[in-house]
């Protein structure tokens, strides 16, 4: 039988949709346990491709006959000589095309909603990082906020859309992904903004993103507005789109919150981060619809597959918005922490242009789930 492929966009699709898939994942434990795939009606097997080089007799049963069968590692190589092998056993399997370095990597973009006089807001879901960026549009004109290194896809969205980008933003100095913010900027001459309390100590230029800022994309009356919420780090920005939509960084996300400690500064912040939380957020309009830059499991994606909730559901649902004592959260945000991110401390280099990494080491550094929130 033909080995199919599969590539990541049509596995997104299935994650969307909630549909069935079989997954056999041939890395090793390890990785599988830390990082994989995940849909609400997914099942997995993972067997280590080395066990396997002798025959796949063993797991002939294992792999049903009813769901459709897609083979993971990790750059491809070795998903495809195992679906082979259980191609010449007789079962229909497709491979992922470029493996968990595909997915770690591919973009989907999703339009939330119109926006004044004719513009559009669009979120770019990272679904295998959880990382979430975002791109508005208006009068010929883009924005790109939270962008990661993927520009391309940004770039030939926006040429399909027919308007050039103006402005780059970030909402702080991520520590888990590497920016595309300023690569993007250099493509196509558009102003890159960066908190400047997180810019310290950045080797290139750029334009201070400070509190109450107010951003007219192409001249029209909708805008972006700044707002400093610190507490993630010192510098994190929050951006008000259309007086509809928060942008919220990696401050608030739809269930948890942002952890403070990724610049070895958790005990400092903790105090910005509940001002940010408790005071400057409740202050908002219950109505604002929260788009975060990032999501930790599949379940917070909606129907449609993107990441969004009204801002006062979060604060009548989200743990992290309810402690209130003060000690007590203090003991959330700063103890029950996951492990950091990979190369965490690399990263936050890279962004600041301090370390210049190829495409592949840069590919190694971010490989792994998103681990941006308190759990």
């Amino acid at each position: 039988m033909t080995v199919k492929v599969m590539d990541a966009k049509k596995v997104t699709e299935k994650i969307i949709n909630n549909e069935e898939l079989f997954i056999l994942d041939v890395r090793n434990e390890i990785a599988f346990e830390d990082w994989k795939i995940e849909g609400k009606n997914f099942d997995y097997l993972n067997i280590p491709y080395f066990d396997l080089l002798d025959g796949v007799e063993e797991v002939i049963e294992k792999i049903p006959t009813d769901k459709q069968v897609i083979v993971v590692c990790a750059k491809e190589g070795s998903s495809i000589l195992i679906a082979e092998m259980l191609s010449d056993a007789g079962h229909s399997v497709s491979y992922l095309k470029g493996g968990m370095k595909a997915w770690s990597e591919h973009l989907e973009p999703i339009k939330i909603a119109d926006l004044t006089d004719g513009g559009e807001i669009y979120q770019f879901v990272r679904i295998g990082k959880g990382c979430l960026s975002y791109m508005v549009i208006s009068n010929g004109e883009a924005a790109i906020i939270d962008s990661t290194r993927m520009v391309n896809t940004y770039l030939d969205f926006a040429e399909r859309k027919g308007v050039k980008i103006t402005h780059v933003l970030d909402t702080h100095l991520h520590a888990d992904h590497i920016s595309g913010g300023r690569m993007m900027a250099e493509k196509t001459g558009a102003t890159y903004w960066l908190p400047p309390k997180d810019a310290g100590e950045v080797t290139f230029n750029y334009q201070p993103l400070k509190d109450g800022l107010r951003m007219a994309i192409g001249h029209t009356a909708m805008s972006i507005h700044s707002l400093y919420s610190p507490g993630h780090t010192i510098g994190s920005t929050s951006f008000v789109v259309d007086e509809k939509f928060l942008l919220s960084g990696d401050i608030l996300f739809i269930d948890s919150i942002g952890r403070p400690d990724l610049a070895g500064m958790a005990e400092d912040w903790v105090e910005d981060l509940r001002e940010s939380l408790y005071v400057r957020f409740r202050n908002l309009s219950d109505e604002l619809i929260v788009l975060p830059a990032h999501f930790m499991v599949i379940d917070e994606l909606n129907e449609d597959g993107s990441v969004s909730e009204k801002l006062g559901v979060l604060y009548a649902s989200n743990h992290g918005l309810n402690v209130q004592d003060e000690n007590e959260f203090r003991k959330l945000v700063t103890e029950n922490l996951p492990p950091q991110p990979n190369a965490y401390q690399e990263i936050r280099e890279t962004n600041m242009g301090k370390r210049n990494p190829n495409e592949e080491k840069q590919r190694e550094m971010e490989i792994g789930p998103n681990r941006c929130a308190v759990r």
